[in-house]
């Protein structure tokens, strides 16, 4: 796998465990609420689902690093099936995520532009 698909997976990866630790840990601080739903609002109500999300998106970033470190552990396909099946879920969720909350399209390009690049690079 090149060097152009493993810095993107690892930047989604980076992208994802930021994202997952502020909604998860940080989410009472209004600042975040703006940076995450572009609102200062809260909405209790939704703590359990946010805190789901948090973990999945953690984990989703800890898949992408794991796959990379199989890649350089002698586990190329298990690596190559991790990052690609990964970055492919991602660029789907973003897609779904844009085509349902419009207005938070800087998310869903948050989410999905690292791992379709490191799909394209992927290609070559």
């Amino acid at each position: 796998m090149n060097v152009v698909t493993q810095v993107f997976a690892l930047l989604a990866a980076v992208i994802h465990i930021v994202v997952g630790t502020l909604e998860r840990f940080f989410y009472d601080r209004p600042a975040i609420r703006v940076f995450l739903t572009t609102s200062a609002a809260d909405a209790p109500e939704v703590t359990l689902w946010r805190s789901g999300v948090a973990v999945y998106n953690i984990l989703l970033g800890l898949g992408l690093a794991a796959g990379t470190v199989a890649l350089h552990t002698g586990n190329e396909a298990a690596g190559r099936a991790l990052v690609l099946y990964l970055c492919g879920f991602l660029v789907v969720s973003a897609a779904v995520f844009a085509l349902s909350f419009p207005r938070l399209w800087r998310g869903a390009l948050g989410q999905g532009l690292a791992p379709a690049v490191a799909l394209v690079a992927a290609l070559f």
